[in-house]
């Protein structure tokens, strides 16, 4: 069961002002939000039941068996998945939400307190990005309502003396030591959410709001400026999520991730943002949260038995987000907000083990979906955020039972008892081209609207030129396609792990960008070459009418370890972007952020100046200003 606990600040204001109507009740959703919604739904559930009705007559034609209806339901789930992917983005590309009214101009008396957790990361690269945030708030003057903490939860001593060591450096060269503080928990209990709690109820009480990043995260100096203005602004919001966008990466994958990030990214924002109401959007990173609706709203709970499913919650982010909208306060994505960005995993299997700890957060909420006062939206959040990994499993069931369906399927009766002549199988073409030609639509129209209309923007210019933006959504999806099977086995078993109780535990990332050996993907993937092999195998021998279909299935697994070294190539990233394949704004024209953070990684990278400065060497950490401990 869900409650709040306080962190210094009691509940019961946040009580009162709604009590008082100054915060509407989750109920009080606008009339148009609730009608979009219902037709959003409603067209998502339409469209699936159509697939599976018209999946049915061409099955059926000639008789039904129980695999008949375990395939029509498994389609059906997986189809309401597709539709409500493909209903966001065509809300996205046709919604025209007005321009909120610049407020850069704002002088805020606001405090922000900027909040860098790291676990075992690059000290280097996580500094860089820090000192270069601090180096633009410095020269638009608007450093002294900032404050930047590094929430060290490392648990190697060689990591923990480097980042002592990089935040000296920043503090002596910026001059920031009013600015830039640094504290490790050596026992980090709750990961980063117990950690984030450990801020708010040490340090939150100095602060109006805190601006939470990730260990990758950068944002534009005056981006930060603007959310504040937002949130003096709307005394009703609490939390304000911007959309960050991948850059940094150099490998064939990494460069296809953060081209689809900037590509289509913006577009399902908005799609989420015009249905959001007061329920918007948290991703756990790159959002500034009102503090005082934080500590009254967001103690999380550990929930009962043993992980997976029990101990702390992993995805704290969806639960979080769904409690401050229970409290009555808004919780709101900006797509207008530019300027946000992260790094990604640079191959599939740093992908891949990322994905694993999200993917038993997500499932965890399967408990969380009854608790009391959630808001309906918040609920279907949670729903959405367990099928971004149940539809894996459920495809390959759906591809298991299809394949059992001709195996085990009786030898075919040509002259039925009743009748003197043969009857022979009604060929449904038609009814199986038009679900075929469906289902690709689900699949591909969104991105292709997306792609044609940037291509015949004036956003083409940002990515090359038109083009170059046709080419490379053209090579993105060729290439997801084929990693797709791939990442579908990736997730069902992290699935299949879950549910037989195995816990991911909390691993660090590794951020580096750097070739995959081909040991390493063959470790992580030679199952799959098996999974692949058996499945040409079968269909080969029982079921050869399929063959041809399942070659874009199986071959990718049948080459898993050789595709997944390929794409996790620097080399092959270098060659497509000579290529002007999957080009991105933030390649052709970086802003000065981006080039203020490379310049200081090379900095911090290169040798101390002073000797007491060397890595590795054990310094003191900045302490805590008496009025923020």
């Amino acid at each position: 069961m869900l409650h709040s606990r306080s962190f210094d600040l009691p509940q019961s204001k946040c009580d009162d002002r709604r009590e008082n109507g100054v915060f509407p009740s989750a109920q009080a959703v606008s009339n148009v939000i609730s009608v979009y919604r219902f037709c959003f739904a409603v067209v998502a559930f339409l469209l699936a039941v159509l697939a599976g009705v018209l999946f049915a007559t061409v099955i059926t034609v000639n008789g039904a068996t129980w695999l008949h209806f375990i395939q029509v339901g498994l389609l059906i789930v997986c189809c309401v998945w597709l539709a409500w992917g493909f209903n966001t983005a065509a809300v996205g590309i046709l919604w025209r939400r007005p321009p909120l009214a610049s407020v850069r101009g704002f002088t805020s008396n606001s405090r922000t307190a900027v909040l860098m957790p790291v676990y075992n990361e690059d000290a280097d690269a996580v500094m860089a990005r820090v000192a270069a945030m601090i180096e633009g708030l410095q020269a638009t003057r608007r450093l002294d309502r900032f404050d930047f903490h590094v929430l060290s939860d490392s648990t190697k001593p060689e990591k923990v003396r480097a980042e002592r060591a990089a935040v000296f450096r920043v503090v002596a060269e910026l001059e920031a030591g009013a600015h830039l503080y640094y504290r490790h928990r050596a026992n980090n209990v709750g990961r980063k959410a117990g950690n984030i709690a450990d801020f708010v109820t040490k340090s939150g009480g100095a602060y109006d709001y805190m601006l939470v990043l990730d260990a990758d995260s950068l944002m534009r100096p005056a981006t930060m400026v603007e959310m504040v203005a937002r949130m003096d602004d709307d005394p009703e919001l609490a939390l304000l999520q911007t959309q960050p966008l991948i850059i940094g990466r150099h490998t064939l994958f990494g460069r296809a991730l953060q081209f689809s990030a900037a590509l289509y990214s913006p577009f399902f924002s908005r799609g989420i943002a015009a249905l959001q109401g007061r329920e918007g959007p948290f991703w756990g990173h790159n959002a500034i949260i009102r503090v005082r609706a934080f500590a009254g709203a967001c103690g999380l709970p550990d929930l009962s038995g043993p992980p997976p499913f029990g101990g702390h919650i992993l995805s704290h982010d969806f639960v979080e987000a769904a409690l401050l909208a229970r409290a009555g306060w808004k919780v709101r994505v900006d797509p207008d907000l530019e300027g946000s960005y992260e790094e990604a995993p640079s191959n599939l299997i740093e992908y891949a083990k990322r994905d694993r700890r999200w993917c038993q957060g997500n499932l965890q909420h399967g408990r969380l979906i009854t608790a009391p006062n959630i808001s309906f939206w918040s609920r279907v959040a949670m729903v959405s955020g367990i099928m971004a990994y149940a539809a894996s499993p459920i495809w390959l069931a759906f591809l298991v039972v299809s394949l059992l369906d001709p195996v085990l399927a009786p030898a075919p009766n040509y002259f039925p008892a009743d009748s003197l002549f043969p009857v022979f199988p009604r060929p449904e073409t038609t009814t199986a081209l038009t679900l075929l030609i469906g289902i690709f639509l689900l699949l591909l129209l969104p991105k292709t609207l997306i792609a044609f209309r940037t291509a015949f923007s004036e956003r083409q210019h940002r990515f090359g030129g038109g083009a170059a933006v046709l080419f490379g959504a053209t090579c993105e999806l060729i290439m997801t396609s084929a990693l797709a099977p791939i990442m579908m086995l990736f997730q069902s078993k992290a699935v299949a792990e879950i549910l037989i109780g195995t816990d991911s535990g909390w691993p660090s990332t590794d951020r580096d960008d750097e070739s995959l050996p081909f040991s390493a993907a063959f470790a992580s993937s030679w199952w799959m070459v098996f999974v692949g092999a058996a499945l040409l195998a079968t269909t080969w021998f029982y079921a050869f009418q399929l063959f041809l279909w399942v070659l874009p299935i199986a071959l990718p697994l049948l080459i898993a370890p050789l595709f997944i070294t390929l794409t996790g190539s620097p080399a092959l990233g270098a060659l497509a972007r000579r290529l002007k394949i999957f080009v991105t704004p933030f390649e052709l024209k970086p802003e000065p952020v981006i080039r203020a953070a490379q310049a200081w990684h090379e900095k911090l990278a290169g040798p101390a100046q002073t000797p007491d400065m060397k890595a590795g060497t054990p310094t003191p950490a900045p302490a805590l200003s008496a009025g923020k401990a």
